[in-house]
Formats: structure tokens, C-alpha cells, sequence
């Protein structure tokens, strides 16, 4: 439709940029879907031709390259070199995780005659990627936050715990270092000390943040999806409430629904103009409905897992956006349309644990009317069915460990 295909410059291709092992990704496969829709010619950064990316009939060009995210810098940028001259012409980088963020904000002036870059100040990423900086750059830019500290060892641990009480949140505190040395699988909330240790057994210093918890009977789960131009001035802005998560309480988002909300959009500006963040960016927030106040705990300098959940009437998207500002064309304003997203398997995986622990179905189990969907997609199945194949996979791989564990 035409409305899903705004004036992008088919002449500057992408080159979808990863670091680290995560083939299943739906915010990669978004990227790819976004881009093909509209006639731009996608590249990707990939584990194996077999992804759910690399098996996109909207991708260009597969590029294998497998990293960790603990190989020395220079390996890891030759890897971004090496696929931006697969492309062969200057292209525009989009990525979908924070090391990569950082390492092309870092590097920004070396691949200048490579990447088509955002004029982002190169050191911010790594500040807001980093757990344990967001409370300072909240206070300075007048925005709300939880209270958190990054401990150093078992004891500070431990006295944090005491000091902000329990439950408690648990988060790998900064990009490369979560790769690295995990603290945590995902964010975790623990209810004791017992939990605690249990989690935490050394204290994981310099690696984990603890971080105060809004009880979720008090609270909501809001994002902020956008782009800025420079100076922090933002050029697509949308809102939305996540209903549910895998796993439940810290994990990716699984059901998602677009709402305006002008006084967290108002906040993310705020935030943004504030730092001076140009570019992609994926803010996490909790509303704490006792207080009415929306509390920033994550800041993302690249595109979020559910950013298709986002677009203008003028089908215009975060990374559409970005595209059309820095090929110097105008990013068309709209409002957001009203949708919904879902994320396959581990969508219904969070049913059945909602069932189990709460004796009744979740809200919205029935998709609804123009329910953006992270994996099945008429013009485009492929990905899906890969999806499904590696899920069942990685299931079967998770209960035989469990089944030998248990023996």
C-alpha cells in the first residue's frame, strides 16, 4: 500500500549491523521487512544463511559473521568493515543491539566514507547503555528514575539490598561487560537474600546493577520508541503499554499495544534534548500508578525488539526515519496508528505461565484487528518457518539438560 512506502532514497542501502550471538531476532527481521517493503536494497550482518533474517525474501544480502561480543575491538570493527565493503557503495548502518551502538558511535570517523553515521557525540552511547550512568543524566535532565547502584562485590551487594529492600531487580549493568561476564540472564527479581546470593553468589562486581522494584500490582510497563535529529530533537515519537514478557517480569516483550501518551512523550523529549542523543533509541519506563509518575530504568541507543509495533498513517517508522533525515530528505509528521504486536511462541509461552500462576487467561490473548505480528507475515513466511524450526530446537536442547540435571 502506498501509505506503508514514504520517499525513501532507494539509491542509499542499509547494512543491518549485530554483534554477538542472537540468530532468532525479530527486531533484525523487522529491519529487513521495513526497509524491502520500500524498495531500499537491506544487507545483514548474520550468524548463518539459515536465520530468520537470511531467509527474508526482502533481504539484499546475507553477510556471515559471527560474533560473540568478546573478541578485542579491532576484530570486531574489521567485522563491520568487512560487511560494509560486501555492500560495496556507502550505506546506512542500523543496529540492534547496544554494542553496536557504541562501537559505531566510538568509531564514527573511521568509517565516515563507509557508513552514513548520526552526528551522536561519541561517547553518549556507552553512557546510556550503561545502567549504572542513566541516574545521573535522569537528575540533570529533570526526569524521573528508580533508585540503583552498580555494588562493588558481595558485601555492597548486599548492603544495597538492605537499603533499597526487597524484591529487587537485578540487570547486567553495561554493554560488552553483559556479553562478557553476565550477571544475569535477563533482568530477575529477587525476593530474599537466599535469592540474592543464589543470583549473585561473588556479587558480580562491576558487572551488575541492583535497582528499587515497583511492585507489579502498582505499576505499568511503558516504552518510548524514536529518532532524533541533532541537539536531541526528535523526528518520529510514539508511545505504548506492554502487556506481557518472556519470561514474565524482566524478559523481552511479547505483547505490546500502541498508545499516545503526550506526558511520556513530553518526558522522552525532555530526556533526549537534554543529553543532546541524536538518532535511534528505545526507552524503557515504569509508571508507578500510586505516585502517577513515570520512572526512566532503560535507555537503548538502537533500535528496540518491537519498534514494527510503531508507524505513522504515513507508514513511517523509527528506522525509516532515520533513513530519510540523514539522506537529507523531510521525515513526514503523522500520528501513530493504533495497533498491536506480538511475538509467536514465547507470546504464548507468557499465557500459560499467566494461566498457571494466576488461575485465568491474560488480557488480549485474541489478537486484535491490525495486530502487527514479529514473525508471520503473508508476503514474507520464510523467517517465520525458521523461527519455528530453531524454537523447537532450542526447546528440545533446554529439556534434555533439564531432564540430566533432574537425573
Amino acid at each position: 500500500m502506498a501509505r506503508n512506502r514514504p520517499d525513501l532514497d532507494r539509491s542509499v542501502p542499509v547494512l543491518l549491523v549485530k554483534i554477538g550471538r542472537y540468530p532468532q531476532s525479530h527486531s533484525a527481521v523487522g529491519v529487513v521487512r521495513s526497509f524491502g517493503r520500500a524498495g531500499v536494497p537491506v544487507h545483514a550482518m548474520v550468524e548463518d544463511r539459515l536465520t530468520p533474517t537470511a531467509v527474508s525474501r526482502h533481504l539484499t544480502g546475507a553477510v556471515v559473521a559471527r560474533t560473540t561480543g568478546c573478541e578485542p575491538e579491532e576484530r570486531l570493527l574489521e567485522a563491520v568493515r568487512g560487511a560494509a565493503r560486501r555492500v560495496g557503495r556507502r550505506c546506512l548502518p542500523v543496529t540492534t543491539d547496544d554494542e553496536a551502538a557504541v562501537l559505531l558511535a566510538e568509531h564514527a570517523d573511521e568509517f565516515r566514507g563507509q557508513l552514513l553515521l548520526p552526528p551522536v557525540p561519541a561517547a553518549l552511547p556507552r553512557r546510556l547503555a550503561d545502567k549504572g550512568e542513566l541516574p545521573a543524566l535522569c537528575a540533570a535532565a529533570g526526569v524521573p528514575t528508580l533508585r540503583a547502584t552498580a555494588p562493588d562485590g558481595r558485601e555492597q551487594l548486599l548492603e544495597t539490598a538492605r537499603s533499597l529492600g526487597y524484591p529487587l531487580v537485578l540487570k547486567n549493568l553495561a554493554p560488552f561487560s553483559r556479553l562478557s561476564r553476565p550477571a544475569v540472564g535477563h533482568s530477575t527479581v529477587v525476593r530474599d537474600e537466599r535469592a540474592l546470593l543464589a543470583a549473585c553468589p561473588d556479587g558480580t562486581a562491576g558487572s551488575v546493577l541492583a535497582q528499587e522494584y515497583l511492585p507489579d500490582e502498582h505499576a505499568e510497563d511503558w516504552f518510548t520508541h524514536l529518532c532524533c535529529g541533532p541537539g536531541g530533537e526528535p523526528l518520529v515519537l510514539f508511545t505504548g503499554l506492554k502487556l506481557r514478557a518472556w519470561p514474565p517480569g524482566g524478559g523481552v516483550t511479547t505483547r505490546a499495544r500502541a498508545l499516545p501518551n503526550p506526558e511520556l512523550a513530553a518526558l522522552a523529549e525532555r530526556f533526549c534534548r537534554s543529553v543532546g542523543y541524536c538518532g535511534i533509541a528505545d526507552l524503557d519506563w515504569r509508571l508507578d500508578r500510586r505516585t502517577g509518575r513515570y520512572h526512566l530504568v532503560d535507555f537503548n541507543p538502537r533500535t528496540g525488539a518491537q519498534f514494527r509495533l510503531f508507524e505513522t498513517a504515513g507508514g513511517v517508522d523509527v528506522v525509516r526515519a532515520l533513513h530519510l533525515s540523514l539522506t537529507g530528505r523531510p521525515v513526514p509528521s503523522g500520528p501513530q496508528r493504533a495497533r498491536s504486536f506480538a511475538v509467536g511462541q514465547l507470546d504464548a509461552m507468557s499465557v500459560v505461565s499467566g494461566l498457571r500462576h494466576e488461575r485465568r487467561l491474560p488480557r488480549d490473548v485474541r489478537p486484535r484487528r491490525g495486530t502487527e505480528r514479529a514473525w508471520l507475515s503473508l508476503d514474507d513466511p520464510a523467517p517465520a518457518v525458521a523461527e519455528t524450526a530453531r524454537f523447537a530446537v532450542t526447546e528440545a536442547l533446554r529439556l534434555v539438560r533439564a531432564v540430566r540435571r533432574g537425573g
